[in-house]
């Protein structure tokens, strides 16, 4: 009797196991499904639900044709979530996998938009700033003629513009301060290291001002 009963909780184990199984199986999507499920919640704006569908498909189906697709939409997602350093790891995670892929230009625009929104005002620190201009800078190099070159033109415009701006600040706090030389060398760097973005008559100015505070 004991083991009549062993042997039918034995077989019941065996049954229920067996039914997970089956159910654990039914939930599981294929690539293109779970391709689909992503793109949707992207475009509806669901970027996080976005990101577990495409890291499930990229887990599950590494060598799916849509694991491509899935590791670009989950740096696109992160961008969306305004989740900057997490994008920048997966934009260049693709182009470190997939360097001859036709999307690279859009890969290493999308790494400089990163760093470029993460700029501030002309008071702060600008290390985003020159991450930004040297990604943009690095995107023409590579692809001069490709319409992701020609929008980081633009943006470079602005990364010059938050530079200078920088110097201009900072050599007016010497300036403030009377430490003239320091000032002064500051308004230089402005006019000979940034082209004119409608700061250099001030930087003239104020240089002007500092040699003759030195002077005298």
């Amino acid at each position: 009797m004991r083991y009549k009963i062993l042997f039918i909780f034995c077989l019941a184990s065996v049954v229920i196991f067996s039914g997970c199984s089956w159910f654990q199986e039914k939930d599981v999507k294929s690539a293109p499904e779970l391709a689909a499920d992503g793109m949707e919640e992207y475009r509806q704006g669901n970027y996080k639900r976005a990101i577990e569908n495409f890291e499930k498909l990229r887990d599950w189906y590494p060598f799916d044709k849509y694991a491509i697709l899935a590791e670009l939409k989950i740096a696109d997602s992160h961008y969306q979530l305004k989740q900057y350093d997490e994008a920048v790891i997966a934009y260049q995670e693709f182009e470190s996998l997939h360097p001859l892929n036709e999307a690279i230009p859009y890969v290493v625009y999308q790494i400089g938009l990163c760093y470029y929104e993460q700029i501030t005002t002309v008071d702060r620190d600008q290390s985003a700033t020159k991450k930004a201009m040297t990604t943009f800078e690095r995107l023409q190099k590579q692809f001069p003629d490709h319409q992701y070159s020609k929008r980081a033109g633009e943006h470079i415009h602005t990364c010059l513009k938050s530079l200078a701006g920088h110097e201009l600040y900072v050599g007016k706090y010497y300036f403030k301060k009377k430490n003239y030389e320091a000032a002064l060398n500051r308004f230089k760097n402005i006019i000979n290291e940034f082209p004119d973005v409608g700061i250099h008559k001030e930087a003239l100015d104020y240089l002007a001002l500092c040699e003759t505070a030195m002077g005298k």
